[in-house]
């Protein structure tokens, strides 16, 4: 999750994560006068924090875990922290200029890491940046081709030189790094992280709106790990995303976690008697959940539940 200070307001972006196990690491440059460190990192292993790092403390504090091999651990984060902190402060005088904001406050913000696929097979390693609340976009390395795509400020404002020896940053350093680092931080936490915990999907039809229509919503909840795809379909098809109310992942409190999305139904709608579709794909899951319903207007609750290990239930209430 990246969160984007602008005018003392934060603003949340959510990155899509496609592998199975990401090593993402949270960094945050100001530059100006705050009572907050210049730099700071937070190192997110999945969906668990496990260190965290400013420039006026200068070592790793580490959040309810202490690796076994901690002096590796240490040494790797930190050549990435160093080279993090490094570029981060260099490319906000860059920014700074570029925008014509020296004065005040700045704030460059970064979140990049790297992910493995099923079989410990290497993904993509991925940096968003935002300065002052703004998003300049995604870089993407690709390890197997040795290739680096980069967003169009970078491209406009980077010389070849830089170009090339980002390149050869990555392929040295932050790709092997933070590979290394993910295998051993997994292998070290393998009992917490690659446990995986079948969602309870539910289906609910409530009461008629104030426009003669109803309200549609999937439920999908107890589910580990975070990363889901929920979408709703109607005969077969999904629905838009601008019909489609809520859709983030939220923490349950007890280490699991939870997706709502709504759908409200028109009273028009209801009459031409479409059938809807709730589907769930989660990597505890063999297949896909699908749980289906007509809309029916004589009937003010209607609740379909899909258990683990169980049959789906339909309840009338």
């Amino acid at each position: 999750m990246l969160c984007l200070l602008r005018k003392h307001v934060w603003f949340v972006f959510v990155p899509l994560f496609t592998g199975e196990h990401s090593l993402y690491v949270f960094s945050t440059f100001i530059a100006g006068n705050t009572p907050f460190p210049e730099f700071s990192a937070v190192v997110m292993l999945d969906d668990v924090q496990l260190f965290y790092y400013d420039s006026d403390v200068k070592k790793l504090i580490y959040r309810n875990y202490k690796p076994d091999h901690e002096a590796t651990i240490q040494k790797d984060l930190m050549l990435i922290f160093d080279h993090q902190y490094i570029d981060m402060k260099n490319w906000v005088l860059v920014l700074v200029k570029q925008f014509n904001v020296t004065n005040g406050v700045n704030v460059q913000q970064r979140l990049a890491g790297c992910e493995l696929f099923d079989k410990d097979s290497p993904g993509m390693l991925r940096s968003w940046e935002a300065f002052n609340g703004v998003g300049q976009g995604e870089l993407l390395f690709n390890s197997q081709l040795n290739t680096l795509t980069l967003p169009a400020l970078f491209t406009n404002l980077w010389g070849t030189f830089k170009k090339n020896h980002v390149q050869w940053l990555y392929a040295n350093v932050y790709s092997p790094v933070c590979i290394k680092a993910l295998k051993d931080l997994l292998h070290e936490n393998r009992n917490q992280i690659r446990k995986k915990v079948k969602p309870r999907v539910r289906l609910l039809q409530k009461a008629p709106t104030h426009s003669g229509g109803a309200l549609l919503t999937c439920l999908a909840t107890g589910f580990y790990p975070r990363h889901i795809n929920l979408t709703m379909l109607r005969d077969g098809q999904p629905v838009t995303e601008e019909r489609v109310i809520g859709g983030e992942v939220l923490p349950n409190g007890d280490g699991i976690y939870q997706m709502r999305k709504r759908l409200e139904v028109s009273a028009e709608e209801m009459r031409e008697k479409h059938n809807y579709t709730c589907t769930v794909m989660h990597l505890s899951l063999a297949n896909k959940i699908n749980i289906s319903m007509g809309i029916s207007p004589h009937q003010p609750v209607l609740l379909y539940t899909y258990c683990p290990n169980k049959h789906p239930s339909i309840t009338h209430r």
